[in-house]
């Protein structure tokens, strides 16, 4: 198409922006230009294209298919741009970088601090910046440009996203070592309702199969907390307080230690979540962004080697 070779970056970029917020006055105040200088470029660029990238709607601006296709692009040659300068920066060796990483909570707790502060010991002048989400908004961001790497716990392909690593993480019954049932190899959920029970909020993997499980069973439980923090839940059941449902990833390092028993759900359908990492479909990752992927899926690799062979001898 001829008209892709006039799309000036400020237009693109502008155009981004509205995309991103559905409003040109909130984009005016996040990029600090007028409204009418953003107007005017998105009025050019449809001009240019000959199509409508935006439907106007009471509550704001939506993109057209037309602008979803070109949103597409103008993401991934922003991306792009900063690649090329990312490895212009780094031809002396990996030794500058910046990694955006969106995960959801678990992952934030434990696993990505620990393997960015060893990843850093030999590439210091690497810096990250995490954001915690939920699932569908950690692939979200990986989709738009506003995360490298995302690291989360899907049930489900999503768009636009190329699936690096996939590794399983069933949702296991998290119980104190005094609890009554912290001696069970296994449990199914009818066995967790005579005990006080903990949940995560109804936007998690673990609460969407938990409550799909529990229709299906004709199960009804009257949880004791609810929260949308997965610390709070894990140091609930340290104190004694019941049992919660969670991925054993958000507590490795508890369970480790002895302060928490984790026990397999054997209830079809507790088991097919999957931990991703993911990055954007057809993106060529800054040299930074590639070296810290390729370290974080051995990392867990390794970890799902340690957990089948104490699978195999329990």
């Amino acid at each position: 198409m001829k008209a892709a070779l006039r799309l000036q970056d400020t237009a693109l970029r502008y155009f981004l922006e509205v995309a991103r917020y559905g409003s040109i006055s909130e984009a005016s105040l996040h990029l600090n230009v007028a409204a009418s200088a953003i107007s005017r470029q998105i009025n050019s660029l449809e001009d240019i294209l000959g199509t409508t990238l935006f439907e106007r709607r009471p509550r704001g601006m939506e993109l057209s298919a037309a602008g979803e296709m070109l949103a597409v692009y103008a993401r991934k040659n922003a991306l792009e741009s900063d690649r090329v300068v990312s490895e212009i920066a780094a031809l002396e060796g990996l030794n500058r970088g910046h990694v955006n990483i969106s995960c959801s909570e678990g992952f934030a707790m434990e696993f990505l601090p620990r393997n960015i502060a060893n990843f850093r010991k030999k590439h210091e002048g690497i810096h990250f910046h995490i954001n915690v989400s939920s699932p569908a908004e950690v692939s979200r961001r990986v989709s738009h440009g506003d995360a490298d790497i995302g690291v989360t716990l899907n049930l489900s392909p999503a768009k636009d996203i190329q699936v690096a690593y996939r590794q399983p993480s069933p949702v296991v019954a998290v119980v104190h070592p005094n609890h009554p049932l912290a001696n069970k190899k296994t449990v199914t959920l009818a066995q967790l309702q005579p005990y006080p029970i903990a949940l995560p909020e109804e936007n998690t993997t673990v609460r969407q199969l938990f409550d799909i499980c529990c229709s299906r069973l004709n199960l009804l439980f009257d949880p004791v907390l609810v929260s949308n923090n997965m610390a709070t839940l894990n140091r609930f059941t340290t104190y004694e307080g019941g049992v919660h449902l969670a991925g054993e990833i958000s507590m490795r390092h508890q369970l480790a230690a002895n302060e928490l028993v984790a026990i397999p759900i054997r209830d079809r359908g507790m088991d097919i979540r999957n931990i991703e990492v993911q990055t954007l479909s057809g993106r060529t990752l800054p040299a930074a962004v590639r070296v810290f992927l390729n370290y974080m899926i051995e990392k867990m690799q390794h970890e799902e080697n340690i957990e089948d062979r104490h699978s195999a001898l329990s």
